[in-house]
């Protein structure tokens, strides 16, 4: 499962997003240092910011964050 892109010219999906935050990401700023999402033309922030704040809320309530393999 590839997920779906959320910024195309660095191509980052959903997924990427997600291990992100599970992997500790927990700022904007600091998901665009590991990953390039949104430094390019930045029409994708407003997407990547909201993925990214439901990813760290799950992580915050201990929920499975579903991400490919």
């Amino acid at each position: 499962m590839r997920g779906m892109y959320i910024c195309l010219c660095n191509a980052i999906t959903d997924h990427d997003i997600r291990r992100a935050a599970a992997d500790g990401v927990r700022s904007f700023a600091e998901l665009q240092t590991r990953t390039g999402c949104s430094d390019c033309c930045g029409c994708c922030e407003a997407e990547a910011r909201s993925t990214l704040d439901v990813a760290i809320a799950q992580v915050a309530l201990d929920l499975p964050i579903l991400v490919a393999a």
